[in-house]
């Protein structure tokens, strides 16, 4: 499976990235802020969406909301 972020770049488990948008997250009252950086990265079933842990609780994020680190 071959996954890629916002520009087209190949991403890898372990990986880090950078967010490119203010992203809101559900059931939460949390904004995750433009150019937080997600470190080590896990890749998903889906290969739009990548799994990681920011503040210690696990999120799945969508590629076309991320740029390889």
């Amino acid at each position: 499976m071959i996954v890629k972020d916002s520009n087209g770049t190949l991403l890898n488990e372990g990986d880090s990235v950078t967010l490119i948008k203010d992203l809101k997250v559900r059931g939460s009252s949390e904004v995750l802020k433009r150019g937080t950086m997600v470190k080590n990265i896990r890749l998903s079933n889906n290969e739009e969406e990548i799994e990681c842990k920011i503040n210690k609780v696990q999120m799945v994020l969508k590629t076309c909301f991320l740029k390889k680190a």
